[in-house]
């Protein structure tokens, strides 16, 4: 991890030098430029470092996250600022369809079960964790006045209490794959026991006016400590702001 996010501050150093501006930061008038605004977040996730009991698959894990955000530019230069706000993320892991995620055991240690093939068992397995989030961001800008038409660069950390996390279970189906209950079938599993409270991620942004490739790693751990293997969530995706 620490490979990737040292290319994204290689990024972040050549689209600065390559974007610097001949006019002086002091002479950028940013009055018609919006203070606050939503950030909207969306791509593929995936735990890393899973165990082999852990099996990842059977869907693409995914997140969404939605932000209001606050910009504020540097007095010193009108090229950076910060960013600040809250929000909500989302995240959806998928697992392989012979493997139950049982949220409703008192077991110590969250149990990843291997289903037998020929048992009866469900077709699409998901983890799902809502965490209650506040982003914060520098940014830079190539043309500050007008972000619509510029170069952008941010990189940041997110703060996050867990607010919910379950199983959801779909289309119960025999050893043949035929469904017994019909694919609508439905079970969701909520419990936070076994899930880190907190979460910390670092991000990382470069983009093009409202658009922008995202990246993002959770520091703390998917599971609280002693409650199961380590792992960190990896997020890559894309960003619509107007900042």
């Amino acid at each position: 991890m620490k490979k990737v996010f040292l290319s994204i501050a290689a990024v972040w150093f050549f689209g600065v030098v390559a974007n610097a501006q001949t006019k002086s930061s002091t002479n950028v008038d940013l009055t018609g430029r919006a203070a606050d605004h939503l950030m909207f977040q969306f791509g593929t996730d995936t735990w890393l470092n899973t165990p082999d009991s852990v099996k990842l698959g059977g869907g693409t894990s995914r997140h969404f996250n939605v932000y209001f955000m606050y910009d504020k530019p540097f007095k010193t230069n009108k090229h950076y600022s910060l960013a600040y706000g809250g929000g909500i993320g989302t995240s959806n892991i998928f697992f392989d369809n012979h493997t139950n995620v049982d949220l409703k055991s008192t077991a110590a240690t969250l149990p990843f079960r291997k289903i037998d093939a020929a048992a009866n068992h469900f077709n699409k397995v998901k983890v799902a964790t809502i965490y209650l989030q506040a982003p914060i961001e520098i940014r830079y800008y190539s043309n500050p006045e007008n972000p619509g038409k510029s170069w952008k660069y941010a990189a940041g950390v997110k703060a996050g209490f867990l607010y919910k996390s379950y199983t959801k279970s779909k289309n119960w189906v025999n050893s043949a794959g035929n469904s017994i209950y019909g694919k609508s079938y439905v079970v969701k599993e909520a419990n936070k026991r076994f899930f880190n409270a907190t979460d910390i991620s670092l991000t990382g942004r470069a983009g093009y006016g409202i658009f922008s490739l995202d990246v993002g790693y959770q520091v703390t751990g998917v599971l609280r400590d002693g409650y199961g293997p380590v792992m960190n969530r990896f997020s890559v995706g894309f960003t619509i702001s107007g900042l």
